[in-house]
């Protein structure tokens, strides 16, 4: 048998990650199986196997994907701007069109993943902390060009925004409710600005 292609391998392993996202989307990851992700990627169930161990990777391998491409956008996005308020309200924003976006992958996250025993100390939880550490990075150089004050916790603002965005989202999230990406981040980034910016 001749040997496969590197550009052949990573074909198949897209078209599995693919597969599995459009399963976990519409039956949940409960509901999926292997054997329909191998069905939609077009190979046998064996081969699905190859290139990941069980249902379990291959969902932290989508969420992972999904991480990568959303972390890159999101620092475009923010450090596309010098203000510190119009880089919080780009992130924001960012932050609640990936819910509008990609609002089946946020409901795995939040519904599988997150509260999982192998969440702790996973490569998930890690790119999690990179994607939220974006907002640390602009506080913390806020900090230092006297925009926000020198006593705001960056860690604490972290928790409280994504923590609020989540709330906020979690009904749209699943189909009750609409969520107003340009009001809401507006009004978001007003109410922290107005707590924790320097007056000038």
């Amino acid at each position: 048998m001749p040997a496969i292609s590197p550009e052949r391998m990573q074909d198949r392993y897209d078209a599995i990650l693919d597969a599995a996202k459009r399963a976990f989307a519409e039956r949940g990851f409960e509901g999926a199986s292997i054997a329909e992700i191998a069905r939609i990627a077009q190979i046998s169930d064996g081969l699905a196997y190859r290139y990941f161990r069980n249902k379990r990777g291959l969902l932290f391998a989508v969420l992972q994907k999904f991480y990568e491409r959303i972390l890159v956008d999101l620092e475009t996005q923010v450090f596309g701007k010098n203000r510190f308020r119009d880089r919080l309200e780009a992130l924001i924003r960012r932050h609640l069109e990936v819910f509008v976006s990609d609002t089946d992958l946020c409901r795995l996250f939040i519904a599988e993943v997150r509260g999982a025993s192998d969440y702790e100390g996973s490569a998930i939880q890690e790119m999690n902390r990179r994607y939220t550490s974006v907002l640390v990075r602009i506080v913390k150089d806020a900090v230092k060009t006297g925009e926000v004050r020198s006593d705001v916790n960056p860690k604490l603002l972290r928790d409280v925004l994504f923590g609020a965005i989540e709330h906020l989202a979690w009904r749209y999230v699943n189909g009750r409710g609409q969520l107003r990406v340009a009001q809401t981040a507006r009004e978001l980034t007003a109410m922290l600005t107005n707590g924790i910016c320097v007056d000038r």
